[in-house]
């Protein structure tokens, strides 16, 4: 079985979805950091508050979107270096 094409469109949604899912873990990572006064400060205030509730909102959506355009891109690329070199080989028994 050899893989000719990858759907760019179909394959982007997919790992933008994992990557926002993704996102939303380091979101909370940095959500919770940011609570205990993680970053260098000792009484985190406003500004944890504000970069904890930044980060599991704004994280999730970069890395979804950037997720979403890199595979767009690769597996626009793949479908063009596929043609030229006979795509990847995948034996499934």
């Amino acid at each position: 079985m050899v893989v000719n094409r990858i759907g760019p469109v179909s394959s982007a949604k997919v790992v933008g979805l994992l990557y926002a899912i993704l996102g939303l873990a380091m979101g909370a990572i940095i959500s919770f950091i940011s609570a205990v006064g993680g970053f260098g400060h000792r009484d985190p205030g406003p500004v944890g508050a504000f970069f904890g509730i930044a980060a599991v909102v704004f994280v999730p959506v970069v890395y979804g979107i950037m997720g979403f355009l890199i595979t767009l891109i690769i597996a626009a690329l793949y479908n063009v270096l596929a043609k030229l070199v006979g795509g990847v080989e995948i034996d499934l028994r």
